[in-house]
């Protein structure tokens, strides 16, 4: 059993670390926010800028570049909430059965959660928060390919 010190030392690194994991949330919201509406404002200048497709290379090269660099960047907050989340972890398995450990047991909760809520909060963030900016960056690559190739 920690002594009282070591237990007053580990419930303060536990906060710690739950707070750091906490703070990660908005940042993700806010990239994916970001990035849609990047590249909605992107596909919105094809349709009003003038000329062809191929004159509008850039636009597709724009959509290109941030959208990886939105995967990179999502990656890594997502890394780092995985990282704050598995050192709370691992130091609320040194005091079992104390509440204030346990803020990441959430089974009960979820489980009481309405069937509507559950369905669509089943999908883990990484799918969409890593999916998005992939699809995005591909589907942007294959049309700059495709009006270069296209037009010579």
């Amino acid at each position: 059993m920690a002594s009282p010190d070591q237990y007053e030392k580990d419930y303060i690194a536990y906060k710690t670390y739950v707070d750091l994991w906490t703070s990660e949330n908005p940042i993700k919201t806010f990239k994916i926010l970001t990035l849609l509406l990047v590249n909605g404002l992107l596909v919105s200048s094809l349709r009003v800028a003038p000329g062809s497709l191929i004159t509008n290379w850039p636009i597709f090269m724009a959509g290109a570049v941030l959208s990886a660099v939105a995967v990179v960047s999502i990656g890594r907050t997502n890394l780092f909430q995985k990282v704050w989340k598995a050192k709370a972890k691992e130091l609320s398995e040194r005091h079992p059965g104390d509440p204030r450990f346990e803020i990441f047991d959430t089974e009960a909760a979820e489980s009481a959660a309405p069937s509507w809520l559950r369905i669509p909060g089943a999908v883990p963030s990484k799918y969409y928060l890593l999916g998005a900016p992939v699809i995005f960056s591909l589907v942007w690559t294959v049309g700059l390919i495709y009006i270069i190739v296209a037009n010579y």
